[in-house]
């Protein structure tokens, strides 16, 4: 099956690129791999080719505090742009059902070394950029 990345993963993987050009990349990713497959995720194309979710390395190139930085501040955005689904990092997961508060990651994954970010139908063609203060500066 062809698929293709929603527009506002594409949109924050390359704000974050320009942001961090130095960071690692070695945890990125966005099509899941065969044990994603085995299980429902957003890194799954959906029936039209659709995959709602990308991974960013948490290691920014600064320190690691900035992968928390970006992580909060994408979970405040949340609240108002209804592109994003759901966050998960360092053990933690906010959501629209969590109010967008951080709640304990019950998965296999607590994800320490990446950022997952889901993306809702609505950024499958809205590739507007994320007003998220790290990725401006």
């Amino acid at each position: 099956m062809r698929w293709q990345l929603s527009s506002s993963g594409l949109t924050l993987r390359d704000q974050v690129n320009r942001a961090f050009p130095d960071r690692d990349r070695r945890s990125d990713g966005s099509i899941g791999d065969s044990s994603h497959s085995a299980r429902v995720s957003d890194h799954n194309p959906d029936a039209k080719g659709w995959v709602r979710a990308i991974d960013i390395d948490a290691d920014l190139g600064r320190d690691r505090k900035s992968a928390f930085v970006l992580a909060n501040q994408l979970r405040i955005l949340a609240r108002r742009d209804r592109r994003l689904k759901y966050i998960i990092f360092s053990g933690k997961y906010a959501s629209r059902q969590t109010l967008w508060r951080w709640v304990k990651y019950r998965g296999i994954n607590p994800h320490e070394h990446h950022i997952h970010v889901s993306f809702t139908k609505k950024g499958d063609k809205n590739g507007n950029p994320f007003k998220v203060a790290i990725l401006e500066s």
